[in-house]
């Protein structure tokens, strides 16, 4: 691997990291387009809890994950929710990294093993 490329990869590491720990504690917690359709034909109250109607989010359940200690955007155990989204957010963009990383690994790898 060459120099240039290993500072340009270094570079987006960091800013993602910094994206992701940082950043993220702004985004708008406002529902997404899912959960904005889910709950279209239901009234909503001011915490986010269904009041009346009938809509999709009605028939809601805790995924398989929920229990996990990345579950909920934040890490469990961790008191502080800003630390907690952003330890999140970082270990997220690590974890694809890596991953990402490995595959072209193998890739490249067995491209020149052909």
């Amino acid at each position: 691997m060459s120099k240039r490329l290993g500072w340009f990869l270094a570079g987006g590491l960091l800013v993602a990291l910094l994206l992701a720990g940082v950043v993220s504690n702004f985004a708008s917690s406002s529902p997404d387009g899912l959960d904005a359709t889910a709950l279209r034909g239901c009234t909503v109250d001011a915490a986010g809890r269904i009041t009346g109607g009938t809509c999709m989010a009605q028939r809601e359940q805790s995924h398989q994950a929920a229990g996990s200690p990345l579950a909920g955007y934040g890490i469990r155990g961790v008191g502080n929710t800003y630390l907690s989204t952003g330890l999140s957010g970082a270990a997220g963009v690590l974890v694809t990294f890596a991953l990402g990383g490995g595959l072209f690994w193998l890739a490249r790898r067995r491209r020149q093993d052909a």
